[in-house]
């Protein structure tokens, strides 16, 4: 039987705009964008609509993205689409928990601002960097990096595409050695922080407390967790999972393995950009897959679901 995931995508897919079309249209997505605001206490309107500096800080970019995939993933269930299964790149596994009935939307959002927070005063600026390897297997890149203190893998993303994390001199080091042994390409990446890597030890911890007045509900669908690529069916895991996630390497392509083997052959990521697409594209050409950024694509993308799910 087909079943369908739900994706939702990590830092590096905001824009400014993301969502608007949907709080003009969607009074389930306005909801959604309101309730943010009075949560955490920011204007969240102005941070996703308009062109801003705040956007790409890590502490204002996380609270961002999870409250548009909620509006987002909000106006497309009301469409009447539902998923078999959910999850998230990184930030996104929180939306996948809130769309699977984990967590509750307030207590998502309370967390994932404290979160950015943590993990922006985690490393003091300049003392780590992350870098985008391509063209080259994991077994050679994790071959590499034993050699190398202080260098990590951050996200096993897709087939030729691995992100490496840790002290930049560390990450530089790295990035020269995986030239020399084949990488096509070693691209240093535009981030605030060395993220998924045990630099990230303090937001780590810091994430337990806050944790702490968090409730978790019973899992309607299951996710999958970038920790070990695995369901996840008893929300009692959930705490401990996204305080390892933070650093932790994130096993994008290993989850979407896993749900591919578990029948899923329908894909749609909700949010901004193509990301999530592209990688699925590269693991898999045979699944189909679908983007939802705009309230138009919404539309459509539901009309194409809906057709196929009927038999038309």
């Amino acid at each position: 039987m087909s079943k369908t995931a739900f994706l939702f995508p990590g830092q590096g897919a905001q824009i400014a705009g993301m969502g608007a079309d949907f709080y003009a249209n969607s009074p389930e997505a306005r909801e959604i964008f309101d309730l943010a605001s009075e949560t955490v206490g920011i204007d969240m309107k102005k941070l996703c609509f308009e062109e801003n500096e705040l956007l790409d800080i890590t502490e204002y970019t996380q609270i961002a993205l999870l409250t548009a995939g909620l509006a987002m993933e909000k106006a497309v269930r009301k469409q009447g689409i539902v998923p078999d299964v959910a999850a998230g790149l990184s930030l996104g596994e929180y939306n996948a928990i809130v769309s699977a009935n984990g967590m509750e939307t307030e207590d998502a959002m309370r967390v994932v601002r404290r979160r950015g927070i943590l993990m922006q005063e985690a490393v003091p600026a300049g003392e780590g960097a992350m870098a985008a390897v391509l063209g080259m297997e994991a077994s050679g890149i994790e071959q590499v990096l034993d050699g190398i203190e202080g260098a990590y893998i951050a996200n096993y993303n897709c087939p030729g595409q691995i992100v490496i994390t840790g002290y930049a001199s560390a990450v530089e080091e790295a990035s020269e050695k995986l030239k020399n042994a084949g990488a096509k390409r070693v691209l240093p990446l535009n981030v605030s922080g060395p993220f998924h890597s045990p630099m990230m030890d303090p937001a780590a911890r810091g994430l337990q407390e806050v944790f702490e007045s968090v409730k978790f509900g019973k899992l309607e669908i299951p996710y999958v967790t970038n920790v070990n690529a695995q369901y996840v069916y008893d929300s009692s895991l959930t705490k401990d999972l996204l305080i390892r996630q933070v650093a932790s390497s994130v096993r994008w392509q290993q989850s979407v393995e896993a749900m591919i083997a578990d029948g899923t052959d329908t894909f749609v990521e909700i949010g901004p950009g193509r990301t999530l697409t592209g990688f699925l594209r590269k693991i898999d050409r045979s699944v189909s897959c679908y983007n939802i950024r705009t309230y138009e694509e919404m539309q459509q993308v539901c009309e194409k679901l809906s057709s196929v799910r009927e038999g038309r």
